[in-house]
């Protein structure tokens, strides 16, 4: 078996009822149909006049001789509506007695399809379900190095891929296997010499075609792999759409566009000729069988005189009955290629390995009492060290800032904070509790985050505002507006808290959405507050606002301040310089100025700019 059916049974199993009922109506359609292709056998005799004269109503002798019970029984009753009302009414319980079979095939057909689509909808819904978990699970690192239209591509469009594929294995092990299973049963019944001749047919034809499905599953997880480099595409030129056109760089994306479309033309279609050539070809191969059957056939009737002519016809429409199952199965096999193609892009994004969890054992921290302690840290972003045996003491209460040249490390100590990473050796404590220890939730809960790119979704003020306290009311909305000094143009929109900020907030100005941040940030009241560079994309005038709203954010709590504009952080009670990962100056602004090293040349530095 393979190894993606394995892994989807554990979904299934939650909807075993309707697997079975669609079982037990798969069966009993499949025995319909065939019992209803051999019901064309009595309506021939009777149209022919060759019905079997039968006076007396049978006696049941067991299981074994079940079809000349029934055969006996429908013939005594043939003859009984010829004597009492006439050959018309015989005739009419025979073709009613077809229509009735095929009513009831058709029904359970219907109910078979009813249970198998509540089976595919409910897999789709909890699939989709512990995807979403599981890439919000998943850490900050996983996201640097997959690209997000494909791990998109994998949540939407590969998880429907299974949903329409892969649940075909139901119809594959039952239905249509039953279907002919029934129908030759009824057709050694009638000649079994006509019967070896499709004995040869169905493995000949299952093996014709396995070899041109071959390589269908390599090329669909090719062609899901190209679709999720398409939706990157896209994804990322809407995105950066502003430096596409002021760069004009349309021709160099539309290019890149094309050039993946023209790639997933290629493959689609190689896929489509092998999935459309399924169904022709066990057809032709069926026919090929008939007329083989209809040769021989006819002489064992014209010549032999051994078969009875209605009995061929009844044959016939039995031989037939297996051509359309059995270009089903082959179809269905190529889709359900393309589903393990999709459930294997699926399970390896369920299966990566998530390297920052809470350890089995995690505490919860419930308060923050005296300090954040920073130990011998190392850490590297693969081969690259950022932080050597770095060590920092940060009391509660005290605003401490960090400053240095790009790739100094700062930001990362902001990751490391929040455990977006984890460290590669030493330890952070808070009030002596190794963060490893306790819970993410927790220490995330006693941590409040304004980065410098203000991250705001598609939705009102207020309910971005409200992330950071999902049971605020609106007058503490209002109020954290008031702190991060974002109320007054607030109160000027059409709709106030209520109005719609568009896609990524674009319908306000830079250093608005910074003050909605800090906001948001102000709701959430945690005890320690990290921010970083969170004015450094603002100009001037923006600056000046948000610098009000951070000082008094900052109030009576323990911040942590990652700063690239120096002005922002004179008032910091302890300024801490940092240089390829290490701490090369630290003190006041004053006592770092007169100590004049690395600190006052960043300061004159941008003095000069300014």
């Amino acid at each position: 078996m393979d190894e993606n059916i394995k892994k989807i049974i554990p979904f299934a199993k939650k909807y075993k009822t309707h697997v079975v009922w669609n079982v037990v109506h798969n069966i009993l359609y499949a025995l319909f149909g065939t019992i209803g292709m051999v019901m064309i056998f009595p309506v021939l005799k009777v149209l022919f006049g060759n019905e079997k004269k039968v006076t007396e109503l049978p006696h049941y002798n067991g299981l074994l001789h079940i079809d000349t019970y029934l055969n006996d029984t429908l013939f005594y009753y043939v003859k009984y509506f010829s004597d009492s009302y006439g050959p018309n009414y015989a005739l009419l319980l025979t073709v009613s007695l077809v229509v009735i079979t095929f009513l009831f095939k058709n029904l359970f057909g219907y109910l078979g399809l009813q249970h198998l689509t509540k089976v595919k909808t409910g897999v789709l819904r909890d699939l989709r379900e512990k995807m979403f978990r599981k890439i919000i699970e998943l850490p900050v690192p996983y996201y640097s190095e997959k690209r997000k239209g494909d791990v998109m591509a994998r949540m939407l469009g590969d998880v429907n891929e299974v949903q329409n594929s892969f649940f075909m294995v139901l119809e594959l092990i039952v239905k249509e296997p039953l279907t002919i299973l029934f129908s030759l049963i009824a057709m050694i019944n009638i000649s079994w010499k006509l019967t070896l001749f499709v004995f040869i047919f169905i493995p000949v034809s299952g093996f014709i075609i396995s070899r041109i499905g071959k390589s269908l599953k390599g090329k669909s997880i090719k062609a899901q792999q190209e679709n999720g480099y398409l939706i990157s595409v896209v994804e990322e030129t809407l995105s950066g759409l502003k430096v596409v056109k002021g760069y004009n760089a349309e021709n160099h994306f539309r290019n890149t566009f094309n050039d993946s479309i023209n790639r997933l033309y290629k493959l689609t279609n190689s896929i489509g000729k092998k999935n459309n050539l399924a169904s022709p070809m066990s057809e032709f191969l069926g026919i090929i069988v008939i007329s083989i059957l209809l040769f021989y056939g006819g002489n064992l009737v014209l010549v032999d005189k051994s078969l009875d002519g209605e009995l061929f016809i009844a044959y016939i429409a039995l031989a037939y009955n297996i051509l359309t199952p059995a270009k089903s199965i082959s179809k269905a096999s190529y889709q359900v290629k393309n589903g393990l193609a999709a459930a294997e892009r699926v399970f390896e994004v369920l299966e990566v390995e998530n390297t920052i969890t809470d350890k089995p054992d995690a505490h919860d921290l419930q308060h923050f009492e005296n300090e954040i302690i920073l130990k011998n840290i190392d850490f590297s972003y693969g081969k690259d060290a950022v932080l050597k045996d770095f060590s920092l003491s940060i009391p509660k209460g005290k605003t401490v800032a960090l400053v240095g040249q790009s790739g100094s490390g700062k930001s990362t100590i902001a990751n490391l904070l929040t455990r977006f990473y984890d460290v590669n050796s030493g330890a952070i404590l808070i009030d002596g509790h190794n963060i490893k220890d306790v819970t993410m939730q927790s220490l995330r809960n006693l941590t409040g985050l304004v980065t410098q790119d203000s991250i705001m979704f598609n939705g009102t003020i207020r309910d971005n505002i409200r992330l950071g306290n999902l049971e605020a009311t609106d007058d503490d909305v209002i109020n954290a507006l008031k702190v991060a000094n974002a109320y007054e143009f607030v109160a000027d929109l059409p709709d106030g808290i209520y109005t719609n900020i568009g896609d990524s907030g674009n319908k306000l100005s830079g250093g608005q959405k910074q003050r909605l941040s800090i906001a948001r940030a102000v709701l959430k009241n945690p005890p320690i507050m990290i921010l970083d560079e969170a004015t450094s994309a603002l100009d001037t005038e923006s600056e000046k606002f948000v610098q009000v709203a951070l000082e008094n954010m900052m109030q009576n709590r323990t911040s942590i301040v990652i700063a690239h504009r120096l002005s922002t952080i004179q008032k910091a009670d302890v300024i801490v310089v940092m240089q390829k990962g290490k701490i090369v100056e630290m003190g006041k602004h004053e006592e770092l100025l007169v100590y004049n090293g690395i600190y006052k040349k960043l300061v004159e530095m941008q003095s000069f700019e300014s």
